[in-house]
């Protein structure tokens, strides 16, 4: 059977073997109805576990919207004016509320990137900060013993509101909701607390219940209230489809439930050999952004199975900490180790991938030279042809197959048994 895969700024056509083939895993095509405004003022209008944001507040209350930094995709301009024009309506002038950006453990913006992200009419209007992890305040610690100490102004705040996107994340199940608290304006050392257990099994993508680092974030909502939240699930081209708002986790719950509609496929076993890529340009421009795909086809594969990671990385690895823990390694199993010592940003998605390798193995299709993927621990070719024939050799002739050509965004999942 000939399928088309992306693969830098074209598309390659490959052959797969009928009798191999078990199937092609691909996203369900959203229905959208309603404008990006749209869709955000009718969930304002229809909270979800909440009364209406102007309704929750208070004359003389002093307001802080979190809302995510530079790194991350959510489109805070095209939110931020109708939760404001809510906080309008409830009496409460654009003096007495403050943006904070989440950053994490990352960099401080410019004041450039702070008008870009909140759009100039915002940032003319309201007061802009980033979180300060270097000033926070103390209110104890989770069950799990992870520190929650959180920026001083959203904590002294009278009323928080928190913007996110929901999309996959890959050891925390999903983003949004309290991950706008936990991580966002958190401790460097909070974050590292939380994050060490992404190499626990349950940690996975798409995984809510049980999951310890999700689990540990949600508990901070015990600790700290958060008054409302607007979350949107966007599409391929970072648009909003769907706007989620009302209470922190319940309307983050219904967007998760939205997003699962969407993009989790399931199928009925794991395959010997997974064919993966991320979409081509830009999902594959480098290493670092190509390994969310890599990622969720581990969950389609056989212990001891291969995946064929098509992504050509023209600009390379893409991140220096994640070059220096893959380049840097003695084993895959090392990252592992040394992540949950010693988290570091970029590092952990080298032990992500290094996670994905101690269950298969990765045959790699790039523009890297043979000895560089060497380097990582992956297995080159120059061409799809030559690694599907070296899977179909080590795995055998009737080996299984499944197809992700949009690795980043299909989320394979076991069917339940009885479905």
């Amino acid at each position: 059977m000939r399928i088309s895969l992306g693969y830098a700024k074209e598309k390659i056509q490959v052959n797969i073997p009928e009798k191999n083939l078990q199937g092609v895993l691909a996203p369900n095509t959203p229905q959208v109805s309603l404008s990006e405004e749209e869709s955000v003022r009718q969930a304002l209008l229809n909270p979800i576990d909440s009364p209406l944001l102007k309704e929750t507040i208070t004359p003389g209350e002093k307001i802080v919207i979190v809302t995510s930094d530079i790194t991350r995709p959510i489109p805070t301009a095209k939110i931020l004016p109708f939760v404001v024009e809510q906080l309008n309506q409830a009496g409460i002038p654009d003096r007495d509320i403050a943006v904070v950006f989440g950053l994490g453990v990352h960099r401080p913006h410019t004041a450039e990137e702070q008008a870009m992200l909140v759009g100039q009419a915002m940032y003319a209007r309201l007061a802009c900060f980033d979180s300060t992890p270097e000033d926070t305040v103390h209110l104890g610690e989770t069950s799990r013993g992870t520190p929650i100490d959180l920026s001083r102004r959203v904590v002294e705040a009278d009323r928080c509101i928190c913007l996110g996107n929901i999309e996959y994340h890959y050891f925390a199940g999903v983003s949004g909701g309290m991950k706008a608290i936990m991580p966002g304006v958190s401790t460097r050392a909070a974050i590292q607390a939380n994050h060490s257990r992404m190499v626990e099994a349950q940690a996975m993508a798409g995984k809510i219940e049980d999951n310890p680092v999700r689990e540990d974030i949600d508990e901070v909502a015990q600790f700290f209230k958060v008054a409302f939240i607007v979350n949107v699930v966007l599409d391929e081209k970072k648009k909003i489809i769907k706007a989620f708002a009302g209470d922190v986790l319940q309307a983050h719950r219904a967007g998760c439930a939205y997003l699962d509609s969407l993009y989790k496929v399931e199928i009925e076993t794991l395959a010997d050999i997974v064919i993966v890529t991320p979409g081509g340009f830009p999902k594959d421009i480098n290493l670092y952004q190509a390994q969310k795909a890599l990622d969720n086809a581990k969950h389609a594969v056989k212990k001891g199975g291969v995946i064929i990671l098509l992504a050509a990385c023209s600009e390379g690895l893409g991140e220096h900490v994640f070059e220096r823990w893959l380049l840097n390694a003695p084993n895959p199993h090392f990252m592992v180790t040394e992540i949950q010592r010693n988290f570091e940003l970029g590092g952990h998605k080298a032990a992500a991938i290094a996670m994905v390798m101690e269950n298969a193995s990765i045959f790699l299709v790039s523009e890297f030279s043979p000895e560089f993927t060497r380097k990582m621990f992956m297995t080159p070719f120059p061409d799809f042809e030559s690694a599907l024939r070296q899977a179909l050799q080590e795995k055998g002739e009737h080996a299984s197959i499944l197809v992700m050509p949009y690795g980043g965004s299909t989320l394979p999942v076991m069917r339940s048994p009885g479905k």
